[in-house]
């Protein structure tokens, strides 16, 4: 393993800022920590980097506890969300900066930095100061002035919000290929569920200083453990309901909107109260012009509140009681799309598979 976490408690005062932390990352993953604001995921990589030690528990990063070692002498870089670049020095300085600090020879600074400027694109902007250069190509000094002293593992501090969507989408392909290239350990904290989601191999979701679910994003976006986890992780419509009754192949639930049918997972009793999450992009939608007389499971006829238009998504807002909604994606180029939804009062069919359905308890907190 390349970073180990055990039952680590941090307290400030009488506050517990993280219970418990238990996370094992490979060697050579890009491992991310999401989670909302104030969940407890900064303090628990200022832990890992020596900036914070914790009150109860160990860190063991490659093999050694890191109990009493400052954070210099950790075999870690952290780069921090306003970067921290020095405005004074040019781009060649600023990479080499860490491994003057190492006493490194000048002429091997001279050739790690020319290798990493040239791994990044950026050797033709050694001697440019900060203030020259653009929002990405600064995270790109970042990024290589933390890889020059060939740490372990790297440490990222949510490195890409201050970023434009467009240039945001473009570096989160630029770490992953740096990581893939390097094989470093990478530990990134985000609170954007896209960038957990596109470049990790695993993701650990945190909530209120606990984690709540490790799992690839696949498994995450679709298989939740939690509630947090499944109304946090992507867009979702969360229903309250009871189990009337089950085989051994399917769970019958009552809900506001009737009776949905729902694939058996086991664990769950008759007369149980439930919660149930269903993905926008996982219902199809009719007007009701369009539809058959066949009935279908699963199905609910429903009122257009409103749409928006997002590009390549229109988002419906449907209804049934006054303050009810059920928010469903629909892509523009789907066959059932051609209708339009326009009309505040039209009424229209939605309708999912029973394995579309995520069934939880709602003791499931």
């Amino acid at each position: 393993m390349s970073v180990e976490i055990k039952n680590l408690t941090m307290k400030f005062g009488a506050f517990t800022a993280l219970t418990n932390i238990n996370l094992e990352i490979k060697q050579g993953e890009f491992f991310s920590i999401l989670g909302p604001s104030g969940c407890g995921k900064t303090t628990l990589l200022k832990v890992l980097s020596g900036f914070l030690e914790q009150s109860a528990g160990k860190v063991i990063i490659c093999n050694k506890d890191m109990c009493n070692i400052e954070a210099n002498k950790r075999p870690t870089s952290l780069i921090f969300q306003n970067l921290a670049l020095f405005p004074q020095m040019s781009i060649k300085e600023n990479v080499a900066f860490g491994l003057r600090v190492k006493k490194v020879s000048n002429e091997i600074i001279d050739k790690k930095v020319k290798e990493l400027l040239k791994m990044v694109s950026l050797e033709k902007y050694e001697n440019s100061m900060v203030s020259e250069l653009s929002g990405g190509q600064l995270q790109r000094v970042a990024i290589i002035r933390a890889l020059a002293v060939e740490p372990k593992v790297l440490l990222l501090d949510e490195p890409l919000s201050s970023l434009d969507l467009k240039l945001r989408q473009h570096m989160r392909k630029e770490l992953r290929d740096l990581q893939h290239l390097t094989g470093i350990t990478f530990i990134y904290i985000t609170h954007d569920q896209g960038e957990a989601l596109s470049m990790s191999n695993r993701v650990a979701v945190m909530s209120n200083g606990k984690v709540e679910q490790i799992s690839s994003p696949e498994d995450l976006y679709n298989n939740p453990k939690t509630s947090f986890v499944a109304s946090f992780v992507g867009e979702n419509n969360e229903f309250d309901g009871t189990i009337l009754e089950q085989t051994k192949k399917t769970i019958i639930v009552d809900t506001l909107y009737g009776k949905v049918i729902v694939k058996n997972r086991g664990n769950l009793i008759k007369g149980k109260k439930v919660k149930l999450f269903i993905r926008p992009e996982r219902f199809s939608v009719v007007s009701i012009k369009t539809k058959t007389n066949k009935k279908r499971d699963n199905s609910f006829i429903l009122d257009l509140k409103t749409s928006t238009f997002e590009g390549s998504i229109l988002n419906i807002y449907l209804k049934r009681k006054k303050n009810d909604l059920i928010q469903t994606d629909i892509l523009i180029h789907k066959k059932n799309n051609e209708d339009k939804f326009t009309i505040s009062k039209s009424k229209l069919e939605v309708f999912f598979d029973d394995h579309d359905v995520i069934l939880l308890g709602a003791s499931d907190e």
